[in-house]
């Protein structure tokens, strides 16, 4: 009797991040349903949540639990380059277990925002070297990327994509990236973001509400020099832009779409200070979706946020960080839905925002039209990773 393959899951998954948890979910799908015979387990920022919230095994991504901040004191500098060694020894460990490792989405060859080399670049490194020498096939599937400046990162990354048995992107841009800082993509393919695959929530009846994603936003990698003062114009253009919602009677639902997204609420909530503007509480991507479809139009930043709310089949408009944010917007069909995060004009904001409202019915039947192309799509994306990674399935099948 064949073993059962071993698969593994990798990332910052289950860290409050919403988007992230979206793309697992639909690997996870995709597993449970093609490949229900796999051993799944995760090695991931958030294991406590992955094993309660998708009852499967999970490790912490890495040893020193104070990774992800700022080490000041001697014996904390200490710890973290100590995490760094034991890290190369668990992540091989790890990985050595399992026939196939699958990195699900997220934007893991990115620097779009502030990003230590030493930290998840550094893991994703670990990761893909360690495949590479033990002959786990590693799938980098429906990842973002993005051009980095920093050399140590952009070189982690590089080398993370080489060693990597099977690549795809979310978008063109990331592909386009990837080529230009030397990674061959000729076999490579672009299909729509993972969270795509996620089921779509019931239709809502109109509401008259507006739903506003808001971000924790200070630029990016190359931005940190200048990250207040971008937070700082995010914040104030944007909570300028809620007020005059609120003047024109409008109820407003405020978005997050991590954890650290909550001081913008509350200073936003503060700065209002009206009962017509309100804070959702959603702790999975079922609730972004299900938040995004009871609205009538719906204003976000981050960008599963936007994923979320396009899935629903929600107009949107994009406040955009990144060119994958455009990307995606173009993608559905509503390019010309985009605003600047780092320049928000309140002013300007609101005459796309009433532009969108004008046109909504039109933005719905073109959502409609994009989501079932999407579907599509990701069904052609699911079989290609069958086809690559699980070649014996995917031969049974064909006889």
């Amino acid at each position: 009797m064949k073993a059962a393959t071993r698969v593994g899951v990798f990332g910052l998954l289950g860290s409050g991040n919403l988007g992230n948890d979206g793309s697992l979910e639909a690997v996870l799908g995709y597993l449970r349903a093609e490949h229900p015979e796999a051993v799944v387990d995760a090695l991931c920022g958030g294991p406590e949540a992955v094993a309660t919230r998708y009852r499967i095994p999970a490790t912490r991504l890495h040893w020193y639990r104070g990774e992800y901040r700022t080490a000041s004191r001697a014996g904390a500098i200490a710890a973290k380059g100590l995490g760094k060694l034991v890290d190369a020894f668990r992540t091989a460990a790890w990985v050595r277990r399992h026939d196939v490792v699958i990195v699900p989405g997220m934007g893991v060859l990115e620097a779009t925002l502030p990003l230590r080399p030493w930290g998840f670049p550094y893991a994703l490194f670990l990761l893909c070297a360690s495949g590479r020498l033990f002959g786990t096939r590693v799938a980098l599937v429906g990842v973002g990327a993005a051009a980095i400046g920093d050399r140590p990162t952009r070189a982690l990354v590089r080398w993370s994509a080489r060693l990597a048995a099977y690549r795809s992107y979310r978008d063109a841009p990331s592909r386009d990236a990837m080529r230009a800082m030397g990674v061959d993509t000729a076999r490579d393919e672009v299909y729509p973001d993972l969270a795509f695959a996620l089921p779509a929530p019931s239709a809502a009846p109109p509401s008259g509400a507006v739903c506003v994603g808001v971000m924790d936003f200070h630029g990016g990698n190359d931005d940190r020099a200048r990250a207040e003062e971008i937070h700082r114009r995010y914040l104030d253009g944007t909570t300028r832009f809620v007020r005059a919602l609120v003047e024109d009677g409008r109820t407003v639902r405020l978005l997050t779409g991590d954890e650290c997204d909550a001081p913008v609420v509350a200073a936003m909530l503060d700065a209002v200070d009206s009962p017509l503007v309100t804070a959702a509480e959603a702790a999975s991507p079922a609730d972004v979706m299900k938040e995004t479809a009871a609205a009538d139009i719906v204003v976000a930043t981050r960008y599963h946020n936007l994923v979320g709310a396009l899935k629903a089949g929600t107009p949107t408009l994009a406040l955009s960080y990144a060119a994958k944010s455009d990307a995606l917007m173009e993608r559905m069909g509503l390019g010309a839905y985009c605003h600047p995060a780092r320049e928000v004009d309140a002013d300007r904001l609101l005459e796309q925002f009433r532009s969108l409202e004008k046109h909504a019915a039109e933005a719905r039947r073109t959502l409609t039209e994009h989501n079932e192309a999407a579907s599509r799509e990701l069904s052609r994306q699911f079989a290609d990773l069958t086809a690559k990674l699980f070649p014996s399935t995917a031969s049974q099948e064909t006889r």
